[in-house]
């Protein structure tokens, strides 16, 4: 009998409606961690709270004795968003959901591990990590600050996210980067305000940010191979109150994408210098907050192939995608592949769901016995069958 013989797709139903009826977010997970560690310890699981806040590791010895250790990751926060859907388990708390479907990657990582305490055939370890605050406050990081891979230390980790617009039961991996880095940043330009008919009695501030907003895009453009894709984008744009005076300051807010680290570091130096460099023509004086966040993820490639060959003996053949290009958007499991090898996929959530961070999306529930069954059959491959990837 196959782990999957006897999964319950109505309770894995019910747990993502409970999850997804009471949100919670970055560092909030307190109701969500709570109900994940009583149901590890219901199937006999050794169970650790409070990492990192609210993060949740459960270990499962296998049957076989000692072997490798391998991780698999969740996460479990929402969003600061106002849902819009009206059916029955629609958040109940306003100004929150799950608009990025964390409530299905908890209760697939959920469901693999009450199918694999029942059948433990295999040799190692498996540590279920359930993590708080992927969403933009780094909570992979602060779980490994915490101490996560000195206490639960593993040869592999592993994670998956669900991918709007990739047909449900359909999967994508990627050999290499997956995901990109991000930086954000806070510019303050300041100069000397007067009236709007006298401009030359003060210091442009807003002619100044106008030329940054289109030439710093271009720049990065410009300067960057066309084989290494970044993006720099000004995403907020304040200054002045009224129609008849020159703003002494103007404050603009971005991001800035890409996915090789050596270019990472190049653009910001340039970004710098074109920001001195303009606000240096129009006597005003630049304050940048330029802030370094999330590394890219980015899979190792005998990882990402072992996971493939899984995907594909769960889906079937021809329904794993091996060649689409990554994603511009971020993901905290970059720190966790960081620190060991490891694969990150994408698992259909279906073409016409809503797109993630949208307030009408919600998490296909046809995908919970799907993510249940690659987790299973990635463990009985890595601890029970293959071995890890050399």
């Amino acid at each position: 009998m196959s782990d999957t013989d006897t999964l319950d797709t109505k309770q894995l139903a019910a747990w993502r409606h409970d999850f997804h009826r009471h949100p919670e977010t970055a560092f909030e997970e307190h109701r969500t961690s709570t109900r994940v560690a009583e149901l590890l310890r219901e199937w006999g699981m050794a169970v650790e709270t409070g990492i990192a806040g609210t993060g949740v590791v459960a270990t499962l010895q296998g049957a076989r004795g000692e072997g490798p250790a391998i991780g698999l990751r969740a996460d479990m926060d929402a969003l600061h968003v106002t849902e819009l859907n009206g059916f029955a388990h629609a958040s109940t708390h306003a100004g929150r959901m799950h608009a990025c479907g964390h409530d299905g990657h908890t209760t697939m990582l959920l469901g693999a591990a009450q199918a694999l305490a029942a059948n433990p055939d295999f040799a190692g370890r498996v540590h279920f990590i359930f993590q708080p605050a992927e969403e933009n406050e780094g909570g992979a990081r602060a779980m490994i600050e915490a101490g996560l891979f000195e206490r639960y230390p593993v040869q592999g980790v592993y994670a998956m996210h669900n991918w709007p617009g990739l047909p449900a039961g359909e999967a994508a991996v990627h050999a290499g980067p997956v995901m990109a880095a991000f930086d954000i940043f806070n510019l303050s330009l300041r100069g000397k305000g007067c009236h709007a008919a006298m401009p030359h009695l003060g210091k442009d501030t807003l002619l100044a940010a106008c030329q940054l907003v289109t030439q710093l895009p271009a720049l990065i453009a410009r300067e960057t191979p066309a084989h290494q894709p970044a993006v720099l984008s000004i995403t907020s744009f304040h200054a002045g109150d009224t129609y008849n005076v020159m703003p002494e300051e103007v404050q603009l807010r971005g991001t800035m994408r890409c996915f090789d680290m050596a270019q990472r570091a190049s653009i910001e130096q340039r970004f710098r210098d074109a920001i001195q460099a303009i606000a240096t023509l129009h006597g005003l004086t630049a304050e940048l907050d330029y802030r370094v966040s999330y590394p890219a993820t980015i899979n190792t490639p005998a990882h990402a192939a072992r996971c493939a060959t899984v995907l594909e003996s769960v889906l079937g053949e021809g329904r794993v995608h091996r060649d689409l290009p990554p994603s511009m958007a971020s993901e905290d499991f970059s720190f966790m592949s960081q620190a060991c090898p490891g694969a990150y996929i994408w698992l259909g959530n279906g073409q016409d769901s809503a797109s993630l961070h949208n307030p009408r999306y919600d998490f296909n529930d046809a995908l919970l016995p799907l993510g249940v069954k690659y987790w299973t059959a990635l463990v009985r491959s890595l601890l029970g069958g293959e071995g890890l990837p050399g």
